[in-house]
């Protein structure tokens, strides 16, 4: 599957531009296909940085995407207090990789979402997951996905390990792989994030070839003019070559039955 979309939501016809190139890319291909689109980054570098247009405009503009587009949803939050209106919108409800150990929040997401997907923090390891998994699971969470996006080693860039893929998969949910997020360079241009673009297909294959069941992309028409994460965005137009490569990928790693 792919969760695909912008970082962060800018404008509704930018936005619905967007999923709607998405969705044709992805019925082209019959990728099973999310729209992922943020309404507040609340970890921007800056104080100065964009966020987004807050929750109450970025829900609307989501639901004017699932009415238009007619596709699953995907957006995250940052407090309890969001996780009910959040919840009555989007399909999947994420728990970021910053929040992930927030006791409480899992514990809201998972009462009140219809799914739930909990990125690995950066200071966890692969196997502390469970923990985490487990938060969910007591909270009555049955429709679970685990993101890895990387881990911070130490030199300006974010390092995926391939064996963390098959490590939470054991945990017993589909995990999807991070390939933007794991090209970013947090903090790196001083008051944003940078990131290595070019290197978002070879860690999307590397990944599908580890046997992760999605891929998270943050997709761009143009990245240079992207309000976030535009060095780490895919470009629209690189990403049907490299969905076309992940399906072959696939079809190696998990051959279908006849």
């Amino acid at each position: 599957m792919l969760i695909a979309g912008p970082c962060v939501i800018a404008t509704e016809n930018e936005t619905l531009e967007i999923a709607r190139e998405l969705h044709e890319i992805t019925q082209d291909l019959a990728i099973p296909f999310v729209f992922k689109a943020s309404y507040d980054k609340a970890n921007r570098s800056s104080i100065d940085s964009y966020r987004g247009p807050g929750m109450t405009e970025g829900l609307r503009i989501l639901a004017a995407v699932k009415q238009a587009v007619g596709v699953p949803l995907l957006t995250d939050v940052h407090g309890e207090e969001q996780v009910g209106p959040v919840s009555e919108v989007v399909d999947i409800v994420q728990i970021p990789a910053f929040l992930c150990r927030q006791t409480d929040l899992i514990v809201a997401v998972a009462k009140q979402a219809k799914a739930i997907n909990i990125k690995k923090g950066q200071f966890l390891a692969p196997h502390d997951m469970k923990n985490v998994v487990a938060k969910a699971e007591k909270a009555g969470a049955r429709n679970i996905l685990l993101t890895e996006r990387g881990y911070t080693l130490g030199y300006n860039q974010l390092v995926a390990d391939m064996t963390a893929l098959p490590t939470m998969r054991a945990l017993g949910y589909p995990v999807i792989f991070d390939a933007t997020h794991c090209a970013q360079s947090p903090g790196g241009l001083g008051t944003a994030s940078g990131g290595r673009r070019e290197m978002v297909p070879c860690l999307a294959r590397a990944a599908v070839g580890a046997g992760c069941d999605g891929v998270f992309l943050e997709v761009h028409p143009d990245p240079d003019k992207a309000l976030s994460d535009g060095p780490n965005s895919l470009k629209m137009t690189d990403l049907p070559p490299l969905l076309e490569q992940l399906i072959q990928l696939d079809n190696i790693v998990k051959p279908k039955r006849i």
